[in-house]
């Protein structure tokens, strides 16, 4: 298991619009704990505001490309969107903007949701999360930032370990998964919406190409190369006490 829990990529403006986002997302979660307490009230929610291929195949709930993207189907769901969206969306904001970030944000969940639909256009199955939107702003951290660090938490059985790599290593093999996920998954049955995420990835990376070229394009890469155009953060390093048997 691969986690990222931070960069070294340290914004120098408040992010007001992905603190926004993160709060929109955790309220309409508990919202929905709070008051969805039956089968038929959680049902009848999802049937207006998750995203259901086959509804939007007979021309109903068109809406619902954008109100998919702020509900989570479990607080693990919702902890690991935040998270990702926290790590990568305060960069993202202050390259673009506050008002630009929010509209490249909004834009990528919508075009991961149509990737998604178009994969199945008639599955019954309810889509729901901020995944793809998030993608999209990994996509774009990608082409602004591809050696930023990022500190990963590796766990496999009693290994455990946090390592610095770069955006590049960790997002290319992030992505690679959700292509191949999407390969292997039957969409009919649930689960993963892989190509939401896939969609969502090169999306936000395209969105992101004119602001890439504003900034110099090749030139930006050269000056920077690849790493944030500021100094990173440095963080203490951490231990894990040995404790004898």
């Amino acid at each position: 298991m691969m986690i990222p829990i931070r960069d070294h990529n340290p914004s120098e403006a408040t992010p007001y619009v992905t603190l926004a986002l993160i709060g929109v997302n955790i309220l309409v979660y508990f919202w929905g704990v709070a008051t969805l307490v039956t089968d038929q009230q959680l049902g009848q929610f999802y049937f207006d505001y998750a995203l259901i291929p086959v509804l939007l195949s007979e021309g109903h709930n068109a809406s619902a490309l954008m109100t998919s993207i702020f509900l989570h189907g479990g607080f693990l769901h919702l902890a690991g969107n935040m998270l990702f969206l926290w790590i990568f969306g305060d960069n993202m904001e202050e390259e673009m903007g506050h008002l630009p970030f929010l509209a490249f944000y909004l834009a990528c969940g919508i075009g991961a949701s149509l990737a998604q639909y178009i994969g199945d256009p008639y599955s019954q199955v309810p889509m729901v999360g901020a995944s793809g939107a998030i993608a999209g702003v990994m996509g774009g951290y990608l082409l602004l930032f591809p050696k930023a660090r990022v500190d990963i938490f590796i766990f496999f059985i009693i290994f455990f370990r946090i390592l610095p790599i770069p955006a590049w290593i960790m997002l290319g093999l992030w992505f690679g998964i959700q292509v191949a996920g999407g390969l292997v998954t039957d969409t009919s049955a649930g689960g993963v919406a892989y190509w939401a995420h896939a969609g969502g990835f090169v999306l936000g990376l395209a969105l992101t190409v004119p602001l890439w070229l504003r900034r110099g394009g090749q030139a930006y890469w050269q000056r920077t190369q690849g790493h944030p155009p500021h100094p990173e953060a440095v963080y203490r390093r951490s231990s894990v006490p040995v404790v004898r048997r």
